[in-house]
């Protein structure tokens, strides 16, 4: 799957109720999306760690910044595409 399919498929699901949430309290949830990402990572660090768990929550962040991203009307793929892949990638390190 694509990310521009993955995108499309949140949007066809979720968009309506995405959009009367509005981008500031869809944030709030993407937010706490990530605390439950972490806490995963926490204990896969720790040796503790639920692989379908930690699945699970990277894919809950990913639908997440689609949703995001659909409303404020960002295509995720040209994005990444423009920032990561054209002109050979940013520059320097992360």
């Amino acid at each position: 799957m694509q990310v521009s399919e993955f995108q499309t498929m949140i949007r066809a699901r979720y968009d309506a109720t995405d959009r009367a949430r509005g981008a500031s309290k869809t944030f709030v949830w993407f937010a706490e999306e990530f605390g439950e990402l972490a806490h995963a990572i926490g204990k896969f660090e720790r040796g503790e760690g639920d692989p379908v768990n930690l699945r699970e929550e990277f894919a809950d962040c990913m639908a997440w910044l689609c949703t995001l991203a659909n409303i404020c009307d960002v295509d995720l793929e040209s994005a990444l595409q423009e920032k990561y892949v054209s002109e050979g990638g940013p520059k320097g390190i992360k």
